[in-house]
């Protein structure tokens, strides 16, 4: 297991950490979760670098990346709706995406397709990163109505993303096998 690799099962790993601390520990700013995120958006952040710089991309960490990315922006949102700083329907619309997304890349590498993430997908997740360390600090009076614009703007990105990755699939998969 290389390093990229290994920074991407830590963010895993991060994600219940994350939740226990915004769910039992929901303050109505908390500094705690908010480093265990931002500590899990590091990794993402050096796992991309150190597989791009030392030449470590592998097909594990093509897979593994995106989910370690979703599990953490959805247990994240989630974790939000519960202590009332989300509304509900915008974590549906955000999970939804990625848990179709999530299936098609499942589809394109049963065929030894990787469908990687593209310039709308890395977009989306800074709008999503930038709205769960707002949502999560709520602090001050601003955070809480800023997470929820950037919110809205990672909504609209996820969005033109996901029919980007369907348009990639459906090019690129023979659904007949």
């Amino acid at each position: 297991m290389n390093i990229p690799n290994a920074l991407s099962l830590v963010r895993i790993f991060l994600v219940p950490v994350l939740v226990v601390f915004l769910i039992v520990v929901p303050r109505p700013y908390n500094l705690t979760a908010a480093a265990v995120f931002l500590a899990a958006v590091l990794t993402d952040w050096l796992d991309g670098r150190i597989a791009r710089s030392m030449r470590q991309v592998t097909t594990l960490g093509k897979l593994l990346d995106p989910v370690a990315d979703k599990l953490l922006i959805s247990a994240s949102l989630i974790s939000l709706v519960q202590v009332g700083r989300v509304p509900a329907w915008m974590v549906v619309l955000i999970v939804g995406r990625d848990l179709a997304i999530t299936g098609l890349r499942g589809i394109a590498a049963s065929q030894s397709v990787i469908i990687q993430a593209n310039e709308f997908g890395k977009a989306t997740m800074a709008a999503e990163v930038l709205a769960v360390a707002l949502l999560i600090l709520n602090w001050p009076a601003v955070a809480a109505p800023l997470g929820k614009a950037a919110l809205g703007v990672a909504i609209l990105l996820s969005l033109v993303s996901g029919v980007a990755y369907f348009h990639k699939f459906w090019r690129r998969i023979n659904l007949a096998q």
